[in-house]
């Protein structure tokens, strides 16, 4: 986190930077229905993009013993910041790195979460163009080897909430292209939309620390990664998400932008069988219907932490494996939101899928 930086939402920091508010891009410079996805150049940073972020949820296991232990996720968020670059000036911010990361403990049922941010550059916060390499001071997450045989690292560190973790995430499946052929709709207008591509059923491998109580561990993974110029809406006040990995293999993705009245503005999301057959949602194929709510003792706002899930998938319940994952980013992006570790249960109830909700807007509108 920027020295003097406290509670001030991302705007602000870029105000204090000497920045302008964003100024979406036309379409077709950085995201456009038709573009061929290429890899791993699209791995890399797309900085003409306004907004763009890498994010990497799962579940963990300490000891022999299949069954979670631990969720843990870590997001690298790149946003444009509207000025032109300066010659004259090696300071000029206009790119800003902002990384979240926080580790859930299914013993006390709740997580712990950190952020930073900086200005790109001066070897502080760097991104890559070429590949997924990011980095703030010691926080990073990087891609490795072959495209079809891709190797992740992450490791971060917070004295401040008292945890660490450094894991391995090994591909065992082909990326999969959310949407058109990795074009995801997020609205109405063709302008909301984002270029999304995902890696779901990482193999886990590493150790994380509590307290200074380091732990071997293993379990599964979820990457993402997406940029856009324009998602939210001027109607959508935030989304529910979910990215579950599927126990027979397969990967179920869902979401829905949500009206202020919690109808469904537009939705969409994917499955992927465990034979590797795609089917593509389109807006309308997919229902939230919300359930028990939880109410956060911090910001007061209620979350839905059980859902019934309409997908042609077929019908599901998601539910949260501890309420308290509630997330205050206001030192970065200026917002607060719920992100968690999450079950997701068949017709009879049995558990068919780990993975991570992720809800906003619920603590006050969500602005990109």
């Amino acid at each position: 986190m920027l020295a003097g930086v406290k509670r001030r939402p991302l705007l602000s920091s870029l105000l204090a930077f000497g920045a302008a508010p964003f100024a979406p891009s036309a379409i077709g410079a950085a995201v456009a229905p038709g573009r061929v996805l290429a890899f791993p150049r699209d791995h890399g940073a797309h900085p003409d993009a306004r907004i763009e972020w890498w994010y990497v949820t799962g579940w963990l296991r300490a000891g022999a013993a299949f069954a979670p232990t631990h969720g843990f996720q870590v997001t690298f968020f790149r946003a444009r910041t509207g000025i032109a670059p300066d010659p004259a000036s090696r300071f000029t911010a206009t790119q800003l790195v902002f990384p979240h990361a926080a580790l859930t403990d299914l013993s006390t049922r709740r997580a712990v979460h950190d952020q930073r941010i900086a200005r790109a550059g001066q070897e502080i916060a760097e991104v890559s163009q070429s590949d997924t390499a990011l980095k703030l001071r010691d926080w990073m997450l990087v891609r490795e080897g072959p495209v079809d045989q891709s190797v992740y690292r992450t490791a971060v560190a917070s004295d401040a909430a008292g945890f660490a973790f450094e894991l391995r995430f090994e591909s065992t499946q082909p990326l999969l292209l959310q949407g058109d052929a990795g074009y995801s709709r997020k609205g109405p207008r063709p302008e909301q939309a984002s270029h999304y591509y995902s890696r779901p059923q990482l193999a886990v491998t590493g150790t994380i620390s509590q307290r200074a109580r380091p732990q071997t561990v293993q379990g599964r993974a979820w990457l993402d990664h997406e940029w856009s110029d324009e998602i939210l809406d001027p109607q959508a006040v935030g989304w529910d998400w979910i990215g579950i990995n599927l126990a027979d293999g397969g990967a179920l993705t869902a979401f829905r932008l949500r009206r202020a009245d919690g109808t469904a503005l537009w939705g969409g999301g994917s499955h992927r069988d465990a034979a590797g057959a795609l089917r593509n949602f389109a807006d309308g194929e997919v229902r939230f219907k919300p359930g028990r709510l939880w109410q956060s003792p911090t910001s007061q706002a209620k979350y839905p932490v059980e859902w019934e899930l309409e997908t042609p998938a077929g019908t599901h319940r998601i539910r949260a494996l501890a309420d308290a994952q509630e997330l205050d980013s206001r030192d970065s992006t200026g917002s607060i939101y719920w992100e968690g570790l999450s079950e997701l249960l068949d017709a009879g109830g049995s558990r068919v899928g780990l993975g991570y909700l992720e809800m906003t807007g619920y603590a006050g509108r969500l602005r990109l």
